[in-house]
């Protein structure tokens, strides 16, 4: 394909900003690589002509004048929502990447121009990361959660100045709607204080807020890179860990695996850091079940019908509210 898809999709600044910072002489657009939520932008992967890289991944943000929600979520709260979420994208790149031991992709160039954001990138795929899965093995599942653990690890204790407050795209001071909606009574009325015993636990991090199985890139040797910053916050750890095991396992290897899953991640955590902190995995360990029953909680209310509801979940968030009384 040639350049003229981007060229038109594209202003003459922005192509202008990804020819200086790759010292490339030609742009074509290879593929697009997927279209943002909802309609706001897509995410490109750029071939470059007489630069020391072959290809960039842009990130283009175009605020839509229409939004077009998948499940009809069309509605200010989360549009306000989104839009934060891309300035905290490139406030993380800007400010904290660079502080970050996990493997992400490095940042070339950041512009914002009225209501578009670009955001160019490092291919992973052409610096070793071109593997995406959509099912994992076990020692799949454990390069994620060292992954995990380097990246709670470089950010243990950190206040996260222009970052979400309270990471994950779940939380529920920005779902008011989802909560509305909840039709579980009894979790509606446990939300609240499940959310604040995540919230007030004495060790924080940065949480990814977003680390599916999707957002993980695979080497052919099996180490792991991560993409997709868009809600970094604040939190415990014990988010990601949940949210990232409920996106890959069945119900039921979500059950057998709990223990080892959790004796994993703490192995890796405790030794990315520059001495044990056994108090931190006595408080983080039980909040486990808690971080899931606080995402159990936003997928009634988002998607009642959705795959990730299962017995398992069910039962898990009934022994997190019995332990709230």
């Amino acid at each position: 394909m040639t350049i003229c898809y981007l060229w038109s999709l594209m202003n003459e600044y922005f192509k202008s900003i990804i020819l200086q910072k790759t010292g490339a002489s030609f742009l074509s657009e290879k593929e697009v690589i997927q279209e943002l939520w909802s309609g706001y932008g897509k995410i490109m992967r750029i071939g470059l002509e007489n630069a020391s890289a072959k290809s960039v991944v842009v990130k283009h943000v175009q605020l839509p004048t229409h939004q077009n929600h998948p499940r009809g979520w069309n509605t200010d709260i989360g549009h306000q929502r989104k839009v934060k979420s891309y300035k905290v994208e490139t406030t993380w790149y800007d400010a904290y990447s660079k502080y970050c031991v996990a493997r992400l992709p490095h940042c070339l160039a950041i512009e914002t121009q009225d209501d578009e954001v670009l955001m160019v990138l490092e291919d992973l795929n052409e610096s070793g990361y071109p593997l995406r899965k959509r099912t994992v093995t076990w020692e799949e599942i454990a390069k994620c959660l060292a992954w995990l653990a380097q990246f709670h690890a470089s950010h243990l204790g950190k206040v996260p100045d222009g970052l979400w407050e309270v990471g994950t795209y779940w939380h529920l001071a920005t779902r008011p709607q989802e909560l509305e909606v909840l039709d579980d009574q009894r979790l509606k009325e446990a939300a609240p204080a499940i959310n604040e015993k995540l919230n007030t636990c004495e060790y924080q991090t940065f949480v990814h807020g977003d680390a599916k199985l999707a957002n993980f890139c695979f080497a052919p040797d099996g180490s792991v890179a991560g993409v997709d910053f868009q809600y970094v916050g604040g939190g415990c750890g014990m988010k990601d860990v949940a949210y990232f095991i409920g996106s890959c396992l069945d119900e039921k290897e979500c059950e057998r695996l709990e223990a080892k899953i959790l004796d994993t991640y703490f192995e890796h955590l405790q030794n990315e850091l520059k001495e044990k902190n056994e108090a931190l995995e006595r408080e983080w360990r039980p909040l486990y079940r808690v971080a899931w029953a606080d995402f159990h909680r936003f997928l009634k209310g988002w998607s009642p019908g959705h795959w990730k509801i299962n017995s398992y979940s069910e039962r898990v968030t009934a022994e997190v509210i019995d332990g709230l009384i």
